[in-house]
């Protein structure tokens, strides 16, 4: 797995948007997020308990407390409210998009090298839409999957350009487990540790 920097996380967009009222739900939360500090992920409304929205969210460094989903509800309710695109009456979820999470910037692609995936293209490569296998290479317009049970006569490798990409998710194994707890950690730790950084700053002036 590759770290990237926060910086580079906080204004990066994303490959795979929505469409229809999920895209301008997106457009009207998205500000809000990014000036909180987190980036979106991804925004989806479903059947589930009559209506419900469910908006998945991440710091830029890629944690995501269940305080911080509170604070996020908080923040975007009064504002649907006021922009109003739901005109039924809805549940509204936060969450974070998990250890098997959906892959929708080209930093995802680049953290989580060495680790299993599928994909769905809208468009045929080589033949195929479908894809499972190891991200082993990522470039800046796509990527390389290794892929984990080859049809005969395929080649064990594939390219994939990101403009081509309809769905992408993790694979859930016990190294992502492993890999997304450890990574959790740090990005907590250093969290931490600046923000006593700042405290302490402050004090001193």
């Amino acid at each position: 797995m590759s770290d990237t920097t926060t910086a580079e996380n906080a204004n990066e967009p994303r490959l795979i948007t929505e469409t229809g009222l999920d895209r301008r739900i997106a457009d009207i939360i998205e500000p809000v997020l990014v000036q909180m500090g987190f980036r979106l992920v991804r925004v989806r409304m479903s059947g589930q308990n009559g209506l419900t929205l469910q908006i998945m969210t991440e710091r830029n460094d890629g944690t995501m407390t269940v305080e911080d989903c509170e604070e996020v509800s908080k923040a975007i309710s009064p504002v649907l409210d006021v922009e109003d695109p739901i005109d039924k009456a809805y549940h509204l979820e936060v969450s974070s998009p998990g250890i098997d999470r959906p892959m929708v910037r080209r930093s995802d692609f680049v953290r989580w090298q060495g680790h299993l995936m599928k994909c769905e293209t809208s468009v045929m490569v080589e033949g195929r839409k479908r894809f499972r296998g190891k991200i082993v290479a990522v470039t800046e317009d796509g990527f390389r999957l290794e892929r984990d049970q080859p049809a005969y006569g395929e080649e064990p490798t594939v390219t994939i350009p990101f403009t081509a990409l309809s769905e992408a998710r993790l694979i859930l194994t016990d190294d992502l487990i492993r890999d997304a707890l450890t990574a959790d950690k740090k990005a907590k730790a250093a969290r931490a540790a600046n923000e006593n950084f700042e405290d302490e700053d402050r004090d001193s002036e």
